[in-house]
């Protein structure tokens, strides 16, 4: 009868420490995958923040760096959209106001453009292809580029520094996903 308490009590303890034991090595795979990145913090961050990266492997990290990435791009399509977008316009002609909206309009449908990339490469690491996945998350992140360059070829206006600001965490995001899948050894 003691024999079995005490096989009772060390099971109960041992099953007690399983979701440490669990949790402490998923976090140890999302320090170590991250190392593989350019941007280690945001990785991280990204990752712990959500709930199901505690159960994944280095493939599922990739996947849910890649779905924060099509929030991402889709917030910024959004924003893209919104009266809150700011621009200092008081220098501007009728003319360069039209060219703005559209330039504005052009950024937000790359933004769509980045999110459909990303897509592609969620499915594509569902089949395994890491070298599509890879190639359509650089596509995601040329994206803002076309975006950027409108803006340069029109010098008398302003790229908006809120946009700036979300073209380069849209990259750095993409980056990320890069890092991984660069982890997962294809």
């Amino acid at each position: 009868m003691t024999c079995n308490f005490h096989f009772l009590l060390i099971l109960v303890f041992l099953i007690s420490l399983q979701p440490t034991i669990s949790t402490s090595s998923s976090i140890d795979l999302i320090q170590k995958t991250c190392k593989n990145t350019k941007y280690y913090d945001l990785c991280v961050s990204s990752l712990k923040s959500d709930s199901t990266s505690l159960k994944a492997d280095t493939k599922g990290l990739a996947t849910i760096m890649v779905k924060i990435g099509m929030v991402n791009a889709t917030a910024t399509n959004t924003f893209l959209s919104s009266p809150e977008l700011v621009v200092n316009t008081t220098n501007y002609t009728n003319n360069d106001l039209a060219l703005m909206k559209k330039l504005l309009k052009d950024c937000a449908d790359k933004y769509t453009l980045a999110t459909n990339a990303l897509q592609d490469s969620l499915q594509d690491l569902n089949n395994q292809v890491y070298d599509y996945a890879y190639m359509h998350v650089m596509a995601a992140a040329d994206y803002p580029n076309v975006c950027h360059n409108g803006f340069r070829r029109n010098p008398r206006l302003d790229y908006p520094s809120q946009l700036a600001i979300r073209e380069d965490g849209f990259k750095h995001i993409c980056d990320v996903v890069l890092g991984i899948l660069d982890a997962l050894g294809w």
